[in-house]
């Protein structure tokens, strides 16, 4: 319902649905023509958009996010929604890619880890728990050498560096590839691709 874009400058522009703030320019009106994200006019590498809310990845390595936080997707310790960027707690460096989906974010640390925060309904966010998370936790199963993530609308999956997939979260149509509809809390590999187990 909104889209936004990262310019050559770095900055970032957003447009469409403003119901929760997920433009970023410090309002909830909706708009037709591209604004500007307050405080991102550069230092933006990538952008990702949820439902509601909006992430953009820093050349520092920092993730930021605003829009609608109501289970916690900003990531800042709160379920406050906001109209402007916030800091993501605990992602000020480190950081080399970030993705959206309903209500959850994850983000793929340079050291290979993930870290998920948000709506956790469906054990996207991969700790184990079906607990909301306003902060940052690390995918469960000692989940590392992930070089790639994809986050769906309630499921999330990471391409590892021996060339296998895992996945968590929602499997209601098979979505994890494990030869089951059973919803996982933690990463489970994708049968029958090459480099799994």
């Amino acid at each position: 319902m909104h889209t936004c874009a990262v310019t050559t400058g770095g900055g970032v522009k957003c447009w469409g649905s403003n119901s929760n703030g997920q433009l970023g320019d410090g309002t909830t009106t909706n708009r037709s023509t591209p604004v500007d994200v307050a405080g991102l006019t550069s230092g933006v590498t990538a952008i990702t958009a949820g439902e509601y809310h909006t992430c953009a990845l820093m050349t520092t390595g920092q993730v930021k996010c605003w829009g609608w936080n109501g289970s916690g997707e900003l990531g800042d310790g709160t379920n406050i929604s906001r109209s402007t960027p916030v800091d993501v707690s605990g992602m000020g460096s480190g950081v080399s890619a970030v993705d959206a989906g309903w209500w959850y974010t994850c983000a793929l640390t340079t050291n290979g880890t993930v870290n998920c925060w948000g709506s956790n309904s469906a054990g996207g966010l991969g700790d184990g728990t079906t607990t909301d998370r306003s902060t940052p936790v690390a995918v469960a199963g000692a989940l590392s050498g992930v070089t790639a993530i994809a986050v769906g609308l309630w499921h999330t999956c990471g391409l590892t560096t021996g060339g296998g997939v895992k996945c968590w979260g929602s499997n209601s149509n098979g979505e994890l590839g494990d030869g089951t509809t059973t919803d996982r809390t933690t990463p489970v590999a994708v049968s029958g691709l090459p480099g799994t187990p």
